[in-house]
C-alpha cells in the first residue's frame, strides 16, 4: 500500500478500497444476478439494448470474435458466448491451426484469445516483454493486452531493479494488484494439485519446491518402500477368473435382452399388418 500511494493519483480508487475477487454463481448456469450487474455496468458506459442487440450510442453493435487453437476450450467460451448472448452481445467463437494462430497473436490480430503466461518465483526482465508499453506495439512481444500504463511500467522497472527479496515480493504483488484490478483479463481456472500415477516406492526430501512436482530431479527408490510393494500380492488368478465371469455374465444378460426386444418387435409388426 505504501508502495502504491505514490501512484494514488494514478490509480482507481478501488485497488485501494476493495480486494479483487472474481465473480461467482451457484453452479447452476444461471448467472442472473452476474449479468444484471454486466448490464448495469454496460448501461453506464454508454450500451443500450435495441431490439435484441446491444449497441453503442453512435450505433455500432457490440460484436467481437474470440480466437482459438485448441478446440478444447471451446467448452469454456461457448457457454460465455451464451451468456453474452443474453446481454445482447455478438461473441464468435474461431479455431485456426497452430501457424494461422501463431501469426495472429504475433501481429495483435485478435479481439480475444486464450493464452498462459508462465511465470517464476523470481520474475524479471522477461516482466518488461508481458506488460511494458514499449512493448504493446513491438510485433511477436508478449504484452496480448497491448497495455500502455506508467504505473505499470515504473512497477516493471521497480521488480527487475529489486534490491532484495522482500522488496521484489512487495513489488511484485502491487504490480499483481494493479495488473488484477485493471480486468485486462478473464482469468479461467487452476488446479492446486498433480495428477500423477505411480509406484509407492519412492523417497522425497522433507522440504520440497513450493509450486514443483519435483519427480524429475528430487526422487530415489526408498529400499524400504521397494521391499513392501515388492511383497505385495499380485492379483490372483481366482480373482481373474471371477472377473471374467462376472463380465461374462453381463454380456450373456444383454444378448437375451436384446433378443427379447427383437422378438417383441417382430411380434408387433407382425400384429399390424394382420
Amino acid at each position: 500500500r505504501e508502495l502504491l500511494n505514490q501512484f494514488r493519483d494514478q490509480l482507481p480508487a478501488r485497488i485501494f478500497e476493495q480486494e479483487y475477487t472474481v465473480p461467482e454463481t451457484d453452479g447452476s448456469g444461471n448467472a442472473r444476478e452476474n449479468l444484471k450487474a454486466a448490464r448495469d455496468l454496460l448501461q453506464k458506459a454508454g450500451w443500450q439494448l435495441q431490439n435484441g442487440q446491444l449497441v453503442s450510442d453512435a450505433g455500432t453493435p457490440f460484436s467481437f470474435e474470440i480466437l482459438l487453437v485448441n478446440p478444447a476450450f471451446e467448452r469454456i467460451a461457448l457457454p460465455f458466448v451464451k451468456n453474452l448472448e443474453k446481454l445482447g452481445i455478438e461473441a464468435n467463437v474461431r479455431v485456426v491451426d497452430a501457424a494461422q494462430y501463431q501469426k495472429r497473436l504475433e501481429t495483435f490480430d485478435y479481439d480475444m484469445t486464450v493464452v498462459v503466461i508462465g511465470q517464476s518465483l523470481s520474475p524479471g526482465n522477461e516482466q518488461r516483454d508481458f506488460w511494458h508499453s514499449e512493448k504493446a506495439d513491438i510485433q511477436g512481444s508478449k504484452n496480448y493486452m497491448g497495455i500502455k500504463d506508467p504505473v505499470v511500467d515504473a512497477l516493471v522497472a521497480r521488480v527487475i531493479n529489486a534490491p532484495d527479496r522482500n522488496a521484489l515480493i512487495t513489488t511484485t504483488r502491487a504490480l499483481d494488484r494493479v495488473l488484477l484490478q485493471s480486468y485486462y483479463v478473464i482469468p479461467q481456472w487452476h488446479i492446486r494439485t498433480f495428477r500423477v500415477a505411480y509406484w509407492n516406492k519412492f523417497g522425497k526430501p522433507e522440504v520440497q519446491a513450493k509450486y514443483a512436482l519435483g519427480f524429475l530431479t528430487d526422487w530415489w527408490v526408498d529400499p524400504a518402500k521397494a521391499a513392501a510393494l515388492d511383497k505385495s500380492p499380485a492379483p490372483s488368478a481366482q480373482n481373474k477368473t471371477e472377473k471374467e465371469e462376472e463380465a461374462s455374465f453381463s454380456y450373456r444378460w444383454l444378448f437375451w435382452l436384446a433378443l427379447a426386444l427383437a422378438v417383441i418387435l417382430w411380434a408387433r409388426k407382425k400384429a399390424s399388418k394382420k
